[in-house]
């Protein structure tokens, strides 16, 4: 129990630095602006009774509505509050995942906590648009790091946990974990002494168990009134719209840079691996080399399984998402490879690992830093970052293998830093808020002061977020908005309804002739920016930011 203490510290050291510095967190910037609507649907169905987002919920086939209410109910709290609870919980289960990957290789705690350091400053993966560390508390970024807590367990021998764990991770958000179980299941195959192929098959119970719980959860599924599609083809119009609002489910979309950092940064994880495996258990060395080989083959598979044969099934499991274990294991690879060469007397090897593990979380684009134009002020200083970063790590881990009294306090030195530096002096800024206090003021007010049936239009907001943070906290309906076109992946009604809306409303600049229009469509409020308040008619509420007009009495 003692020597477990500071494991735990380490890691809830890890996990503050990481949720309150870098990469940080957010609150309804991103797909919490639409399962929050959902839930509070759920809790009183006499809110958004016509919001089309929250009438028809995508959420049959996760605990994620179920957990949020069920702690709800039980703790008082909101769904903020026990949202973040969770996702305070995964992300550190996450970064002991990596500690017990790192520890199964050999590496002293000191060396693994280094490691799970770099991990935790997190990497958006272009293309795709993923994070591996998401910043809102939604299924996938609570299934990450269960997965990545599973792969720890088995690197241990402790295949029931894992099981436990990944089953989880399944439970949450099935489509993240095909990559783990298709690992797994091989790894269950391969043979070994009956004890080691015992203790495998253990580790599936979990995930029967679970596949038996969601079916049964998903037919208890309360207020669907459209159900998803699993078996049907994409149609040509349905596809247009669906290339349109969310590209990155459609690898062909994307620019062709990102295609290539993911070769490049398997290319590194296949190195890396190279010169550790000979540490790594038997078990683990399938994960190292299995997760991030599936998460590269995801690409062609999802070409072929959604822009060839137009499965109507891959926009809802978007298993191109999958190549964020490229980068996940590229960077921690690269971190044991560092520690690993530091420790041989490599240095000079260990120096170019290091690199390429702080790259990963400092510059988006990876290679614009490893060959860099230094003419570029921005550039010169995430490149000074990282070969200073790197090079603290090399003196930090020489430090730990030949016994220096003061190697501890060198470790969390350079473990730490980066979580200020990055931010602060490599002006890496991984969100922007937009709750201004203006909006929450109009959110305040609408809550307070309209009917709870209530629709507004924010017919000057374009793509921007505010709608959605207004619909998710005033619990006020939004007529359309941009990130609610989104569940165009899951529903094909409601995608074209939503397009239908969007074109009537939203595609062309606002008029004040329009609003006879709004107002025959059932928009009762529509709310615009201070500046462009009407010449004509007086608004119902106004504040520095926003003016709102009522259309229906």
């Amino acid at each position: 129990m003692r020597k477990s203490l500071p494991v735990a510290a380490a890691v809830l050291l890890l996990t503050a630095v990481g949720y309150f510095e870098f990469p940080g967190h957010t609150y309804l910037l991103s797909d919490a602006q639409i399962y929050i609507p959902i839930l509070e649907h759920y809790r009183d169905p006499s809110l958004f009774t016509r919001e089309m987002v929250a009438v028809r919920p995508h959420v049959a086939f996760t605990i994620y509505d179920e957990m949020a209410l069920g702690l709800r109910h039980f703790t008082g709290l909101g769904f903020e509050q026990v949202l973040t609870i969770q996702q305070l919980l995964f992300r550190a289960l996450g970064i002991l995942g990596v500690f017990l990957i790192a520890t199964s290789m050999g590496l002293s705690r000191q060396m693994a906590f280094l490691v799970s350091s770099i991990f935790a400053l997190g990497a958006m993966i272009g293309g795709p648009t993923v994070l591996t560390f998401e910043y809102e508390p939604i299924p996938r970024g609570f299934a990450v790091p269960l997965l990545l807590l599973a792969s720890g367990m088995v690197a241990h021998g402790r295949d029931f946990v894992a099981g436990i764990a990944a089953a989880l991770a399944f439970l949450y958000h099935p489509p993240t974990v095909y990559t783990f179980w298709g690992v797994y299941f091989l790894l269950t195959l391969w043979p070994n002494k009956p004890a080691v192929m015992s203790r495998r098959i253990l580790g599936l119970l979990p995930m029967l168990c679970a596949v038996v719980v969601l079916l049964f959860l998903s037919r208890l599924q309360a207020g669907v009134t459209e159900a998803q599609p699993f078996f049907s083809r994409i149609s040509p119009e349905l596809e247009k719209l669906q290339r349109m609002r969310a590209p990155y489910n459609w690898v062909s979309l994307w620019f062709p840079y990102w295609h290539w950092l993911s070769a490049f940064l398997w290319a590194v994880s296949l190195a890396a691996y190279w010169r550790v495996r000979k540490w790594a258990p038997e078990d683990l060395r399938f994960f190292l080399v299995g997760l991030p080989l599936l998460g590269i083959l995801s690409l062609p598979l999802s070409y072929v399984l959604l822009e060839k044969l137009a499965w109507i099934l891959i926009p809802q499991a978007q298993p191109a998402r999958a190549v964020l274990f490229v980068t996940v294991f590229a960077g921690i690879l690269a971190s044991v490879a560092g520690v690993k060469a530091v420790e041989a007397g490599r240095r000079i090897e260990g120096v170019v690992w290091f690199v390429l593990a702080f790259a990963i979380p400092i510059h988006t684009r990876l290679t614009e830093l490893l060959l860099p134009d230094l003419s570029e002020p921005l550039i010169r200083r995430r490149l000074l970052l990282a070969v200073a970063f790197s090079g603290g790590a090399v003196v930090a881990a020489w430090a730990a293998s030949v016994g220096r009294k003061w190697a501890p306090a060198g470790v969390v030195l350079v473990a730490l830093a980066p979580f200020w530096l990055i931010p602060s002096y490599g002006n890496v800024v991984t969100y922007r808020e937009v709750r201004t206090p203006e909006l929450l003021e109009l959110c305040d007010w609408a809550r307070q002061e309209t009917a709870k049936d209530a629709m507004f239009l924010f017919p000057n907001a374009g793509r921007s977020l505010e709608p959605g943070i207004f619909r998710a906290t005033a619990f006020r309906a939004v007529y359309v908005d941009w990130k609610a076109g989104g569940q165009v992946n899951f529903f094909p009604k409601l995608g074209f309804e939503w397009w239908e809306r969007w074109q009537q409303t939203m595609a062309r600049p606002f008029r004040s002739e329009k609003l006879p229009l709004f107002a025959s469509l059932g928009i009762d409020f529509i709310v615009l920016p201070a500046k462009n308040r009407l010449k004509e008619g007086a608004p119902v509420y106004s504040n520095a930011g926003f003016v709102v007009y009522a259309l229906r009495k």
